[in-house]
């Protein structure tokens, strides 16, 4: 028996792949196994979780004739067991997807990372979508599509279904936008679970937490000004001000427009002052 995967090693090699698609639940779980060491230290045993995985893969393999929604929803939904948490919804269980595998409870994107690992394991095309909030998935495979919706157990939506949800973001009467309905890449995907870890911690005060979640999308996006913004102002707040400074260097070097590049050098000569 090997040894375990190095959960850093992993998920760097697995955003390296070419391509719109990665592993992205590989991917997930490594995030995971990365935030679990940041908190308290311990390792993860990815091992059964990835074997749930292959599991997975295997069931739907296995599955004999019937529409793709269907036996996505068979699998997961319904063998599995996977649900949306309605009731504690923003517990960080719920964008943990160790945790999510454990509790078969998740939130919409983490519960899509599944539902696209098993369509994939079928040969099917499964994206993600840049819907706002609820996030969802089209689904091909035989020259049909589907909208699926991972966290009501994977049921099919219709346009009515998906004005419903821009309509719960944007107000009555506003119409899905050409944008909301784009496939968006894997990398995306996981940047958005991601996303939803920082955003928590950052919410409850846990400057250390978030910043924890936004150097794991910087691996996955090293390339993003944003990001290393965010990561510099977190910093900041911990009195770690030469990593903010190294952070906005790393923002500076990705800036092309001048606003962009005097709005990085006048929040470095504030940090800078800091430091004497």
């Amino acid at each position: 028996m090997g040894a375990p995967p190095d959960p850093a090693a992993l998920l760097r090699d697995l955003v390296a792949a070419p391509g719109p698609e990665i592993d992205v639940a590989g991917a997930a779980l490594a995030c995971a196994a990365l935030d679990r060491l940041a908190r308290d230290g311990t390792a993860l045993d990815l091992a059964p979780y990835l074997e749930h995985l292959g599991g997975i893969a295997a069931d739907m393999r296995a599955q004999g004739d019937g529409t793709p929604p269907a036996l996505l929803a068979a699998v997961l939904a319904g063998d599995r067991g996977y649900r949306g948490d309605r009731d504690s919804y923003d517990d960080l269980a719920n964008a943990d997807l160790a945790r999510v595998i454990d509790r078969r409870r998740g939130l919409p994107v983490a519960l899509a990372i599944l539902w696209m690992h098993a369509a994939r394991a079928r040969g099917w095309r499964c994206s993600g979508l840049n819907m706002p909030a609820h996030f969802i998935l089209r689904l091909e495979a035989g020259g049909e599509s589907w909208i699926v919706d991972p966290f009501a157990g994977g049921a099919t939506l219709d346009a009515r279904d998906v004005e419903a949800l821009v309509a719960r973001v944007r107000g009555p009467g506003v119409r899905p936008r050409a944008e909301d309905l784009a496939a968006v890449d894997d990398r995306s995907v996981l940047l958005r679970l991601q996303n939803n870890i920082r955003l928590r911690l950052r919410e409850a005060g846990d400057v250390q937490g978030a910043l924890d979640a936004t150097g794991r999308m910087l691996v996955v996006a090293p390339r993003s000004g944003e990001l290393w913004m965010e990561a510099s102002g977190l910093n900041a707040e911990l009195g770690a001000y030469r990593a903010a400074l190294d952070c906005l260097d790393s923002a500076m070097a990705l800036a092309e427009a001048p606003a962009a590049r005097q709005r990085i050098a006048a929040e470095r000569a504030r940090l800078a002052g800091r430091l004497n």
